[in-house]
C-alpha cells in the first residue's frame, strides 16, 4: 500500500538516513542542503557554538566539531518518518565519550527535517531526558 507521500520527500529523507547510518553525513551536505539552510539544536552544545546555525558551511563546521569533540559508538538511526508533503524525522541513538574529560554518556535525539525545492531548509533536535 503506498500512502502517497512525496518522492522527493521520501528520497530526501532516506539519503539522509543511509548517509547516517553509513557515517557519511558530511558527504551527503552538499547533495541534501541548501546552501542556506538552518540547524537548531535544544540547547547550546558548547559555549562557543550558538543553538542556531545558518548556512551549509557552518552546519559543516557543526558536524566537524561533534567529530573531533565525541568518539561515538552503538549508534542507531531509525527511520525515517514522513509527514505531509515537506517534514520528515530521524531518531538517533547514540553512546558517547567526550574525548577531552572521558565522560561517556547516551544520548537519543529526534531530528525534524523540513524540505523545500528537494533540499533540507531546516532541521531541529530534540533531546530525551
Amino acid at each position: 500500500m503506498s500512502l502517497g507521500f512525496d518522492e522527493t520527500l521520501k528520497s530526501v529523507a532516506e539519503t539522509l538516513v543511509a548517509n547516517c547510518r553509513a557515517h557519511r553525513e558530511m558527504e551527503g551536505l552538499a547533495e541534501l542542503y541548501a546552501p542556506d539552510a538552518v540547524s537548531v539544536e535544544a540547547i547550546a552544545m558548547d559555549p562557543n557554538l550558538p543553538r542556531e546555525t545558518v548556512g551549509v558551511d557552518a552546519i559543516r563546521g557543526k558536524h566537524e566539531w561533534w567529530k573531533n569533540t565525541f568518539d561515538v559508538s552503538n549508534e542507531q538511526v531509525v527511520g525515517p518518518y514522513l509527514y505531509g508533503d515537506d517534514r520528515f524525522s530521524v531518531i538517533f541513538n547514540t553512546h558517547t565519550v567526550h574525548r577531552e574529560s572521558g565522560e561517556a554518556s547516551d544520548m537519543s535525539a529526534i531530528g525534524v527535517y523540513t524540505v523545500r525545492d528537494g533540499k533540507i531548509a531546516r532541521e531541529e533536535f530534540f533531546y530525551a531526558l
